[in-house]
Order: C-alpha cells, then structure tokens, then sequence
C-alpha cells in the first residue's frame, strides 16, 4: 500500500511541478528540472530529508551552474569541448573541497557545472529559470509527501560523523596526491571528446558515465555500472509507451514518472529508482515530441560511458576490493570494520567474474 502511495505521489509532484513551472512562463528546460526534482524529492518510504540539504543543495548547484554559465560566456569563440573539459576539471577540483557531510553531493556538483553547457547558448536568465524551477520541485514534492504521508513513517537520516575527516588542507593535499582523483579529473575532461571522437550521438552520457561510476575500487564502479544500466533500462520504458500515445504535458509527465516508480516498486528495485526517474525526466520532460531514434542512441551512448568508466578502472591504476578483502580476511589484526567496508565491493567482484561471494565469519560481528 504504501508503494502505491509513493508512485501516486510521484506522479502527482511532477504533475504539478511542471504544470506550476509551465503556468508561470519557465523555459522547456526549466520545467523538466522542476519536474524531475520534484519526483526525486518525494521518497518512496516517505521518510524525511534533513531540513538541511534544501538550503545547501540550492546553493552548490546554483554555484556550480554559475562557474559553467560564467565560463561558457567568456569563452563563447572558444570550441565546446575546451570549454567543457575546463569547467569539468573545475568541477573535480571543487569535491575535493566537500567536507564528509556533502561528499553525498559529489556527482551533483560534477554535473551541475556543465549542465548549462549543454544547451546551445548558456544565459544568466536561463540559470535563473532553472535555479526556480529546482526551488519550486523541491517545494512542491517536499508538502506533497508532507501531505500525504502514512501515520507511521521512519525517523529522518542523520549523517555519523566521519571519524577520518581530515582538516580541508590536509584533504585538498591528500586528493592531488591520490592517482585516483588525476585519473578522473583527466578523463571527466576528456570525455566529451571521446564520445565525439567515437561518434556517439549523445556524448555527454560518456561524461556522466566516468563523474558518476568511476570508483577508486573495481568493485564499486562495477556495483555503479550495474545500477545505472538497470535505472536507465526501466526508465526508458514509461516514456516509450506515454508519449508516443498520449503526447507531452503535465498529465503525461505524470503518469510518465508515477508509472515508472510503480514498476520499479513493482520489481522490487527500490535502489534503482532514483536513475530510472532520471532517465524518464530527463530525457523528455518539456523537450519537445519524442524523436524515436533518441531512445536507443541514448541507451547505447550511456553503455558506452559505463564501458569508459570500466575500462579506466581496470586498465589505470586498478584497485581490486576483492583482492584486498582476502589480503585483510587472512591478517589477523584487521578489523571487522574494516572487512564490512569492503564487503560489498568485493561481493560485486566476485559476482562479476562467477567466484563464490565472500562472506563474513560469524566470529566477524556485522
């Protein structure tokens, strides 16, 4: 029931929030920023957000969109892709500024630099638009899921705090130190470049697939690729079957992005549901009509982004999680914290190359 309840609420906030942003004269783009941010707001066990992440989240993707609009500006005669893989780095050099409460936001900030960068012509107006519709999203969805939660619902989250947190020049000289964070600020830089060069039709998705999947471990860029293929499959699928019927608008956008949630729900893939209502969002949301190459090329050019990031992973400084939780399994001063850390990425491994899933001892407490 309460599943049921989510995907109605979904579809109701995105609904609404591009009906509000449409009603008040926001660009196409804008509105598909308002709707998606909308539906991801509302979380499917209406748990709450901590009141924090409103204010914050705001500002780091108003800041970020703000350097790419600044620098697509200055740098209009100059060729995208410089451009791009500039404010890419830029972007890169910002997380290592994250303290451990919003390392969470990473893949936000990676984004949101180069969003404005997308469209034809980066403005300050369009900044503008897009900055109130995420406003307006998170607004709508955040008193929709107020209004209509269950009288029982779990407490809201709380960051622990990071025992390894270290001050900001530490961690800053640290990060340049890493061979992992060179490796992807170069190729987060290079990326748009590569998916030119390999003649993809939506290059950006070879981008998004190293700032989002990219892992210092094997095992957990593998665990990403996973997700964001399953996400991006089920989320292409409402938007095939809504659009190509029923056209593009406000009631459509909703039953797009309920009836995503409801499938997902459905197949019990709660942890890929954020992706999946991204890619429906995303993809159509306030675009115009549905151009029916659009979809497989998409689904095929973020393949090739995950393949990307697969490759760097295993090919430049390799890190396997499964190699190094077996090297710490058999010395006997590690920790079991430090094996469950590792556990995951490990299984993932395992999983991928057919070897028995490492498990915990029962001498080892979870």
């Amino acid at each position: 029931m309460v599943q049921l309840r989510a995907a109605w609420v979904i579809a109701l906030a995105a609904g609404l929030a591009g009906a509000v942003c449409d009603g008040i004269g926001l660009s196409s783009g804008a509105i598909a920023y308002g709707a998606v941010i909308a539906a991801l707001v509302v979380r499917p066990d209406f748990s709450r957000w901590p009141l924090a992440i409103y204010p914050v989240l705001l500002v780091v993707v108003g800041f970020c969109m703000a350097i790419g609009v600044a620098l697509g500006l200055a740098l209009a005669s100059v060729p995208q892709v410089f451009v791009f893989g500039l404010v890419a780095a830029l972007m890169q050099l910002l997380i290592l500024l994250l303290p451990a409460k919003l390392r969470l936001l990473s893949g936000v900030v990676a984004v949101a630099g180069v969003l404005p960068l997308l469209s034809s012509a980066p403005s300050w107006s369009d900044w503008g638009q897009e900055l109130l519709a995420i406003a307006l999203g998170l607004a709508i969805g955040t008193t929709l899921q107020l209004a209509f939660s269950p009288a029982v619902i779990p407490p809201a989250e709380s960051s622990p705090p990071d025992p390894d947190e270290l001050p900001l020049v530490e961690r800053v000289k640290a990060g340049l130190q890493s061979p992992f964070f060179w490796r992807k600020l170069v190729f987060a830089s290079l990326a748009l470049a590569i998916g030119q060069g390999v003649g993809a039709v939506t290059p950006k998705y070879l981008y998004f697939g190293v700032v989002l999947l990219l892992n210092d471990s094997i095992g957990d860029t593998l665990a990403r690729v996973r997700d964001r293929m399953v996400g991006v499959t089920l989320g292409i699928l409402m938007p095939l079957l809504v659009f190509n019927t029923l056209g593009i608008g406000a009631l459509q956008t909703g039953l797009v992005m309920g009836g995503t949630t409801a499938l997902a729900l459905a197949l019990n893939s709660t942890n890929y549901l954020r992706t999946a209502l991204i890619s429906s969002g995303v993809a159509f949301v306030g675009y115009g009509s549905l151009v029916a190459w659009y979809i497989p090329n998409r689904w095929i050019d973020y393949l090739m982004g995950c393949g990307l990031a697969l490759a760097i992973g295993l090919l430049l400084f390799p890190n396997s999680s499964l190699r190094r939780y077996n090297q710490l399994k058999a010395d006997p001063a590690a920790t079991a914290q430090q094996l469950q850390r590792l556990l995951p990425a490990a299984r993932e491994e395992a999983r991928w190359l057919g070897l028995p899933l490492p498990e915990l001892s029962h001498a080892e407490p979870a």
